[in-house]
């Protein structure tokens, strides 16, 4: 079943790369060939393919039967000899946000009778000596609150040596083997205790595991971009991940945090050398999440995803310039696995799982390619075709390429945005779409969600450009820390962090204007996003914006309109810790409530 699995996905992007060089080869070569034409099909054939390879995910999740591990079922195979430490990473961010996370994680296992299992151990790598004091003064509220609940322990280092993954590297040397399991979590997860339990119960059910992956689900946006990402995480996601499932199958993937680990499987397997030679390509491995499930799968564990298992959560960026600083990370430990594919002992499998994180941040710069070379390639030809007779109409190609260049456009686009439509209609049929306050607030949702992120794709396009060209040419993005706070991003700060990509969608207006403008019409959708890039970047980061989006009834999830037990307990902790703390200003003390966006919620249709 997953030689199946694999082979039809594999199959399915590789039919449609060569469905779209045939298609595009006609188009390209109807006035002529030229090596741009070739340039033009070559990068055309590779994006489709990798579009192609995401949507058979969402197809494969859409046929995806799950097994039944939707709620967690109340049944304990808990052992007090199998202790478990649930570790909290964090670095330079708010501690009293992280550490209400902790203490509600606390209070839910010890609703379910279970607090004594488990034990906290808050991993901190902060440097900045206000923080630090902060971090301090808040674990000591954090210990009185839940002392007689649960274990928990603070410990700061500081060397910072291999970040997130040193950190952890460092708790298992030091105290690992006092623990069964680990279950790692990032400075804004939060589990419901339930959730914790099966986790584990999962690990003593099957002592072939190494580790088990839940699907966080991202809460609490109150933004317009944090709201579409939200959305998208916990409605198209889980088609997504459980088509990823159904191909990995026991060499599944590792995020880096909500997932438990078998700690003599990790502490035995895991350890990561830092690459020769400096950063961006050597040093510590920053992607090191991927690099330790592939290493698990060589030591012959079982690394298991389960997109059903709820009641697991995160937090996610709030603007487009913070999402843009964490996939900049990203990018370049995906990059650095270009010197791990060829590591010797490593799955097949496993080593085309660090093909495709590559070809994650790849994609970009052959989209940008592409552009560049459609606007060049009408100045090799002896005659130019005028697309555009009538201007303001719609563009008309020569006879025997029409058919076929409408056909190639209408192909990119189901690729697109058909699997998200058909997420659509299988909640229509399963009832899913009732948590999501019906079937037509999920298709508006939905239509809104894919004109944004057309909108929103030029500029990260941009941004995932000059990540992978600063790799390239050797600069270290380094490690910054997360702002996971709905501030609002002013115009001069998004001004200063994307002025380059205004300028860069007036150069492609302008190439066109002057080297193809029967091409004009085609570009704008991917110019004009860029021109106004500063503005889309204030608009959406603003708390005003989100709650537009919620009185547009769009955005809308299950933990909106009814959050979990978890979230509630988390609010009520926090809301009274600011309450009893004269030090928090009015100001601070609304930047850090976390409650919902305090607007009516549409009826569920």
């Amino acid at each position: 079943m997953l030689f199946i699995s694999r082979f039809i996905s594999i199959a399915y992007a590789l039919l449609i790369a060569i469905s779209a060089t045939q298609l595009s080869a006609q188009v390209f070569f109807a006035d002529g060939k030229d090596i741009l034409d070739y340039v033009r099909i070559a990068l055309l054939a590779i994006s489709s393919a990798w579009i192609a390879w995401g949507g058979s995910m969402a197809l494969g999740g859409l046929l995806f039967q799950n097994n039944g591990s939707k709620n967690a079922p109340q049944t304990l195979l808990l052992k007090p000899e199998n202790r478990t430490a649930i570790l909290v990473p964090v670095y330079n961010e708010d501690p009293s946000k992280t550490f209400s996370h902790i203490a509600a994680m606390v209070q839910s296992l010890e609703i379910a009778e279970a607090g004594r299992f488990f034990d906290f151990a808050i991993l901190s790598d902060t440097n900045q000596p206000d923080v630090i004091a902060t971090e301090e003064q808040w674990f000591d509220r954090l210990s009185t609150e839940c002392q007689n609940k649960s274990n928990i322990f603070y410990r700061r280092r500081d060397n910072n040596v291999g970040k997130k993954a040193g950190n952890i590297e460092d708790f298992i040397r030091t105290s690992g083997a006092a623990y069964e399991y680990l279950i790692i979590l990032d400075a804004d997860s939060l589990m419901e205790g339930d959730t914790l339990i099966e986790m584990v119960n999962r690990m003593e059910s099957d002592p072939e595991i190494g580790l088990f992956q839940t699907l966080p689900k991202v809460i609490r946006a109150r933004t317009w971009f944090g709201r579409s990402i939200q959305f998208a995480a916990n409605y198209f996601s889980p088609s997504f991940a459980r088509g990823l499932a159904s191909t990995q199958g026991t060499e599944g993937p590792f995020w880096g945090h909500n997932a438990i680990v078998r700690t003599h499987a990790f502490a035995t397997s895991c350890g990561l050398p830092a690459l020769k030679g400096k950063p961006p390509f050597g040093g510590h491995i920053l992607s090191h999440d991927y690099v330790e499930a592939a290493l698990l799968s060589r030591a012959g564990w079982k690394v298991i995803v389960d997109p059903e298992l709820q009641g697991s959560y995160e937090e996610g960026p709030e603007n487009i310039i913070d999402f843009a600083k964490r996939d900049r990370r990203w990018c370049q430990g995906n990059l650095q696995h270009t010197r791990l594919v060829g590591a010797p002992g490593l799955t097949t499998w496993c080593r085309f799982t660090f093909t495709q994180g590559i070809m994650a941040y790849l994609a970009s710069p052959l989209w940008a390619l592409f552009i560049i070379a459609s606007i060049i390639a009408p100045t090799l030809v002896e005659t130019t075709t005028n697309y555009f007779p009538n201007p303001g109409q719609h563009p008309v190609f020569p006879v025997s390429a029409q058919t076929q260049a409408f056909t190639l456009i209408i192909g990119v686009l189901v690729l697109l945005i058909g699997p998200k439509f058909l997420i659509v209609l299988r909640g229509l049929l399963t009832g899913e779409n009732r948590n999501f306050g019906g079937s037509l607030i999920a298709l508006w949702s939905t239509f809104v969600e894919i004109i944004w992120s057309s909108i929103f794709a030029p500029i990260m396009l941009m941004f995932q450009t000059r990540a992978f060209l600063e790799i390239v040419l050797g600069k270290d993005g380094g490690w910054p820390a997360s702002n996971r706070e709905a501030d609002t991003v002013g115009l001069k700060e998004s001004f200063q962090a994307s002025w380059w990509i205004t300028l860069s969608g007036l150069a492609i207006m302008t190439s066109c204007w002057f080297l193809a403008p029967q091409l004009i019409y085609w570009f704008m959708p991917i110019a004009v996003p860029q021109i106004f890039s500063s503005i889309l970047i204030t608009l959406s980061s603003s708390q005003m914006s989100g709650k537009i989006s919620a009185l547009m009834g769009i955005f809308w999830t299950p933990m909106e309109y009814a959050p979990s037990d978890v979230m509630q307990i988390q609010t009520s902790i926090l809301t009274r810790w600011l309450e009893e703390t004269d030090s928090n200003s009015p100001d601070e003390t609304q930047t850090s409530d976390q409650n919902s966006l305090n607007i009516d919620k549409p009826s569920h249709a």
